[in-house]
């Protein structure tokens, strides 16, 4: 059996210097990288689902029940969006803090509160208010790819995280095929009316997410050496590791016989031993990449308390806006597709209903199944051989751009052939949601001391993306096509743009 299929349930191999799982487990929930990857996606998963839970519903019941105008279904999206580029840009400061579980959780926790207050909504500005809190949940995506990140080493973290993103996204799909399905199953076999049945199918998402959060809270650790409060412990003991070995490795360069540094353990004089030896016996790669390893635990892995200095120093970076560009536009499209599509399915072709337009636009989202983590298997590729974060870098403007192409194809043609239309949502899907995996490929290697915050930045900068591109919509009323080829321009420049900047900032030690 290739060993690559095996590593999906075979406990995985441990880096010894970071604890950080060297393949992915995803089938092996026994297994703690398992269960940490299981819970990261699904976590995402379940909120996503009711973030996204109300637009499936509006293009017909909701509106019709709460007496919704456009203006106040284009508000409501703005609003639900507001509230998750606020929570993503929190997120990130508290995984640094606190750790990425707990905030996870928490999260959660507060976030379905307002899901089972749903089904209390009986006006616009209710509708509204409720959709502000719901929101709440988007903010989850943070701690997701934090806390994969914690498990993952590099070799793998692309992979990993685009993987956990990807299927978590794929919620924002389930849902269009779930919320119809639970609405309808309540009004044909128990015979509720409408105004109660969709009132009752966001239940269904609360039970989710609590069970969700309180599995994350019981069965699992803040890191892979346990409690997040003693992560310095174990960063002050790779310190010593490292400071052990290139003492050992200079002597030996210098022809001076090894001798017991009072200073260090037998434990780590041991390991400097043995890369010594190996170093010796001519295995220059592998003590190399050992070397490197070192390197990166007291660099790439110490994930600071954030400062005010250290904060802005590190969001104001061009390589950080360059990551924020890229995903602004990228998941910014997500979002803004994932909100019009149904109605835009429905506008085009009129016998699908509520139902059918849903059903369709649920395969948008469902493709991020394969499509995200597309691009961050492509993404890790790429530097495995090149080794050169520029491979990355390239990878994701190329994707920027390819995504825009799409949307203007769209946008002009405004296809009515359901094969047209579904074959051109099918491109912009692969090059919009590879792009996202592709991006948050390149995350963990920028100011990787402040990997919560970059990758809080990153993620409200997608939001952001969704808020101006849904304002676009906001005042185009039904066009929707027009809101397509507009994006699509965003999309192009925006990539083009920022596709001069370095991967990393000069002279970054980590992360490489």
């Amino acid at each position: 059996m290739p060993s690559s299929i095996a590593s999906l349930w075979k406990a995985p191999d441990i880096n010894p210097v970071n604890h950080k799982a060297r393949s992915i487990p995803a089938f092996n929930p026994l297994n703690i990288y398992g269960r940490v990857f299981l819970l990261s996606w699904w976590g995402f998963f379940v909120a996503f689902w009711s973030w996204y839970a109300f637009p499936p519903l509006m293009t017909e019941t909701i509106r019709k029940d709460l007496n919704l105008s456009q203006k106040d279904i284009a508000n409501s999206n703005v609003i639900s969006l507001v509230a998750t580029m606020l929570v993503r840009l929190a997120a990130g400061p508290l995984c640094d803090r606190y750790g990425a579980r707990w905030t996870f959780a928490g999260i959660l926790l507060v976030g379905a509160i307002p899901t089972a207050l749903a089904g209390t909504v009986s006006t616009p500005q209710g509708l509204i208010t409720v959709r502000f809190f719901v929101g709440i949940l988007g903010g989850s995506f943070i701690p997701c790819q934090v806390w994969t990140t914690g498990f993952f080493d590099k070799n793998v973290v692309g992979t990993a995280s685009s993987l956990a993103a990807g299927f978590g996204n794929a919620g924002g799909g389930v849902t269009y095929f779930v919320m119809p399905a639970i609405f309808d199953s309540l009004v044909q076999h128990l015979h509720l009316t409408d105004r109660i049945a969709w009132r009752v199918t966001f239940v269904v998402p609360f039970i989710l997410i609590t069970f969700t959060a309180l599995a994350m809270i019981l069965t699992c650790p803040d890191t892979p050496t346990g409690a997040w409060s003693a992560r310095t412990q174990e960063v002050q003991r790779h310190l010593d590791m490292r400071d052990s070995f290139f003492s050992a490795v200079d002597r030996d360069r210098k022809g001076i016989a090894p001798s017991m540094d009072s200073g260090a353990s037998p434990g780590l004089w041991n390991d400097t031993i043995q890369l010594n030896s190996a170093r010796g016996q001519g295995h220059f790669s592998e003590t190399q990449a050992q070397e490197d390893d070192l390197l990166a635990a007291a660099s790439w892995e110490l994930v600071e308390e954030p400062t005010v200095q250290g904060s802005a120093k590190a969001i104001l970076s061009l390589p950080t806006l360059a990551l924020s560009v890229a995903y602004f536009c990228s998941f910014g499209t997500e979002l803004c597709v994932n909100t019009i599509l149904g109605a835009y399915y429905a506008q085009n072709f009129l016998k699908l209903g509520q139902t059918g337009s849903g059903d369709w636009a649920a395969m948008f989202g469902l493709l991020n199944f394969v499509f995200r983590p597309a691009g961050g298997i492509m993404s890790d590729t790429i530097y495995r051989y090149t080794r050169s974060l520029w491979g990355k870098k390239i990878l994701v403007h190329s994707f920027g751009a390819m995504t825009g192409v799409f949307l203007l194809i769209i946008g002009f043609l405004n296809p009515h052939s359901k094969a047209t239309f579904v074959g051109l949502i099918t491109g912009l899907a692969f090059f919009e949601e590879a792009g996202n995996g592709g991006c948050f490929s390149l995350v963990p290697h920028v100011h990787p001391t402040s990997n919560g915050l970059i990758t809080g930045v990153t993620g409200a900068a997608g939001d952001l993306g969704g808020i101006v591109f849904l304002l676009i919509y906001r005042y185009s009323g039904t066009s929707y096509a027009r809101v397509l080829w507009i994006v699509g321009i965003i999309t192009i420049s925006g990539n083009l743009l920022v596709s001069w900047i370095r991967p990393i900032p000069k002279g970054q030690l980590g992360g490489r």
